[in-house]
């Protein structure tokens, strides 16, 4: 079928709008998908912009293997197929009919189920719909890899934007909306629906597909952000709606947690995956926003170590007679902790863990959200990893909007407490060293990012300001516009100093891996943060040896008033490496 020409009406100023004539796909607005891909199974996703049958077929080199339809009644939900009894380690191709005859073609690749072999996967999180077309991925087609991960943060449901203008999505047209606005087409472009036609994608929440920073295992009546006064957050109007319109946007199972007696998880979604690429790699993805309690108050004075003090020691649980507060929830931490230990037992090489919120330790500021505020549970997972000597973990996140690579320390709980009740001071517990290492990821399309964001929490908190005069002073600059001019580069290293200024009186390690004799690491491009660029982050391990290499792509960022102004040259912008690392693993 031939592409057709229709008017789009595209925002290209703020408040201003203007109609310009583009080529969209005719029956298949947002392309199509496949996700969820195991070594037997699949599933296909497309949505048809008219009511009627949504055509699915599956073919192997040889023979169709899959032939059905699937109804569609409201052309704001996507059709999906489940599809099953595949063959391992497998490439398929799959043609989707909309009810009009458009025809798109992709293909997928089945996990392999034994050996060790070639893995290529891609991640990245965070972006805004008003962003969109998002060329900070538009090289990842030409990679061919084996699956990507979209890592949360797929919609801002709390931003306006143009699809929908309030400040926060409520209802589920809302939230469909949201996610539409982003799958669809801007510019003459769609970077998603390139994307995912030949790769395989995996995706879970992080906090605004639903509301900012929400604690789904929280009482609704606890933060006053809900309407609800009775039942926990993953029970109310606003996070059923978020996750309702999330499953459907995603080429992903509708799984749900069994209703076992259990109030917090009954019937809610499960959105936890654990997936094995033959003996070269496990993936686990994790949500880390449906079943956590609420966070604690963050640090006001980051010279304060008084307050400092206090958060770590709330961060451990020191004023609660047992280990209470989560984030994952009690049994996604077991599930994850038992898929690792039985890959270890299996001799599978690399354990990924893929989670919305870095493990890292970044220091207190802004710390509550992440896994810093849930030193407890933290130390709980790190410790069992340590412990059990399961080798060749690599967490992976994204929120934060910025590229950090750091290795993994932990204080074991009791030895807080035991700090605590005789020096008063948590931060005197050991820190253990472990073989798991971090990367973040991100963000695709998210202003300010990172470092913009940093600097703007500087200047508004006590003493901030004392830290920029010493960022700025460090690389022979006055002020944040003479900081903002410098090179990438050099911003990224100025401010990556900055943060080992606030890790290492904490007892942490400074970024990087350089200091972890426990990790073989080479870094071979760039450095181990960008902070300020859009992008995503690329994994491969070779067939033979093993070893993985990370690589992280990226572009100059951009808001939403440069698209108004330059759109062309915005979505010119081509990914270059920024970060390239290479890890042997223990074998």
């Amino acid at each position: 079928m031939g592409t057709v020409m229709i008017f789009n009406k595209v925002l290209v100023g703020l408040g201003l709008s203007v109609v310009v004539m583009q080529p969209v796909w005719a029956g298949l607005p947002d392309g199509i998908s496949s996700g969820d891909t195991t070594s037997t199974s699949t599933v296909l996703w497309a949505r048809s912009s008219q009511a009627g049958n949504v055509h699915f077929q599956v073919k192997d080199a040889a023979n169709v293997i899959v032939d059905q339809s699937v109804s569609v009644t409201d052309p704001l939900v996507p059709a999906k197929l489940f599809v099953n009894q595949l063959d391992a380690g497998k490439t398929y191709t799959y043609e989707v009919t909309g009810p009009k005859g458009r025809v798109s073609t992709g293909s997928f690749k089945t996990a392999a189920a034994e050996g060790n072999h070639a893995l290529s996967f891609g991640v990245t999180g965070d972006w805004r719909g008003e962003l969109a077309p998002y060329p900070a991925i538009k090289n990842v087609p030409a990679r061919e890899l084996d699956f990507f991960i979209k890592l949360g943060d797929t919609i801002y449901a709390d931003y306006p934007s143009p699809a929908v203008s309030a400040e926060q999505a409520q209802t589920l047209e809302e939230y469909r909306l949201k996610h539409e606005e982003v799958y669809g087409r801007h510019l003459g472009m769609n970077s998603f629906a390139r994307l995912q036609k030949n790769v395989s994608i995996f995706s879970t929440i992080d906090d605004h597909e639903v509301q900012n920073d929400f604690a789904g295992g929280a009482l609704a009546s606890a933060c006053g952000c809900f309407p609800e006064t009775t039942g926990f957050v993953n029970q109310t109007a606003l996070y059923s709606n978020g996750l309702q319109a999330f499953v459907e946007y995603n080429a992903i199972a509708d799984q749900r947690y069994p209703v076992v007696g259990d109030e917090l998880t009954d019937g809610r979604p499960d959105l936890y995956r654990s997936q094995r690429y033959g003996k070269t790699a496990g993936v686990y993805i994790l949500d880390a926003r449906s079943f956590r309690d609420l966070e604690l108050d963050g640090v006001t004075d980051i010279t304060s170590a008084a307050e400092i003090g206090g958060f770590i020691a709330q961060s451990f649980d020191a004023f609660t007679p047992a280990t209470t507060r989560t984030m994952l929830g009690r049994k996604q931490l077991d599930r994850l902790k038992a898929d690792l230990l039985a890959a270890q037992n299996d001799n599978i090489v690399w354990k990924f863990v893929a989670v919305p919120e870095p493990i890292q330790n970044l220091g207190v500021l802004a710390a509550s959200d992440r896994f810093e505020g849930y030193a407890s549970e933290r130390s709980e997972l790190l410790g069992f990893i340590h412990d059990n000597a399961i080798e060749n973990v690599v967490f992976i996140s994204a929120d934060i909007h910025g590229t950090i690579i750091n290795d993994l320390t932990y204080q074991r709980r009791e030895d807080v407490l035991n700090a605590l009740a005789t020096v008063g001071n948590p931060l005197a517990a050991a820190q253990i060293k472990t073989s798991a290492f971090e990367i973040t990821t991100g963000s695709v399309a998210f202003e300010p990012g990172f470092g913009d964001s940093v600097l703007a929490l500087l200047a508004a908190v006590p003493n901030g300001d004392l830290l920029l005069a010493q960022l700025f002073a460090g690389v022979g600059v006055s002020d944040l516009q003479g900081f903002n001019n410098l090179p990438m580069e050099v911003k990224n290293a100025a401010l990556q100093s900055l943060i080992n200024s606030q890790l290492n009186p904490l007892g942490y390690t400074p970024v990087g891996l350089q200091d972890n004799k426990l990790i073989k690491a080479k870094l071979v491009k760039g450095s181990n943060t960008a902070l300020f660029s859009f992008g995503w982050t690329r994994f491969d391990i070779a067939p033979d040896t093993q070893i993985l290499k990370i690589t992280t792509y990226g572009i100059a960022p951009y808001t939403e008033q440069n698209l108004a102004d330059n759109s062309a040259e915005v979505i010119g912008r081509q990914p270059k490496i920024v970060s390239q690392l290479v890890v042997k693993p223990q074998l």
